[in-house]
């Protein structure tokens, strides 16, 4: 089951179609496993559809919809139904053609191995990041130039925040500074959108600083 999901606006703006590409798959692929998440989604949609119905005959105070979040977010923790689970690595697969282990990973250091597939998103300005951190692995400690959007595809790993395993959804930014570890028994696969490349923080992997794009 996952534990760390995207926030209420995120959501909102997955429903709105308001997200790019890149971080509507990131949101797509948690939703295909969480019930919670999935049912969110489902009562934002209906209650967009109610919104846009009567907003233009109805004025709607700047609030309304903050009030009518925050009950979304009670109820769905209580009256959820469960949704039937898609094959997220089914997803995948076609986007990426390929499964995860037979794609052509890159070494970037000696626990984490990376592929760039921002060029599958042409129309979008964000870089787009598989990375593969080895079973009991380090990543190097750093700090990010922007945001970052992560979805964890396999394994897990653990890092200042906690442990975040598959399907789990986490967001960094400017302020976070950390060094993933991932857990034994099984590579950590991830899937990271970001705004800015990430900054090293360590005391000799911050001279690769200049090759980092």
């Amino acid at each position: 089951m996952t534990q760390h999901h995207p926030d209420s606006h995120s959501l909102m703006e997955y429903s709105a179609g308001n997200l790019s590409d890149p971080h509507a798959l990131c949101i797509r692929l948690h939703l295909d496993q969480c019930p919670h998440c999935c049912s969110r989604v489902d009562m934002l949609d209906s209650l967009g559809a109610v919104m846009m119905e009567r907003q233009a005959s109805v004025g709607v105070s700047d609030d309304a919809f903050n009030r009518i979040l925050g009950i979304i977010d009670n109820e769905a923790e209580v009256t959820a139904p469960v949704p039937k689970k898609r094959h997220a690595g089914d997803t995948l697969e076609r986007i990426l053609g390929s499964n995860l282990e037979s794609l052509p990973w890159k070494r970037q250091l000696a626990d984490v191995s990376v592929l760039d597939i921002s060029h599958l998103f042409p129309s979008q300005s964000e870089q787009v990041v598989l990375q593969k951190l080895s079973a009991g692995g380090k990543a190097p400690v750093h700090t990010h130039r922007g945001n970052e959007t992560t979805i964890v595809l396999q394994g897990a790993f653990t890092d200042h925040k906690g442990v975040f395993k598959q399907w789990d959804f986490v967001v960094l930014d400017q302020n976070d500074e950390h060094k993933p570890i991932a857990l034994d028994g099984e590579d950590c696969i991830t899937l990271s959108v970001l705004s800015a490349p990430v900054k090293l923080t360590g005391t000799f992997t911050r001279l690769l600083n200049p090759f980092i794009r």
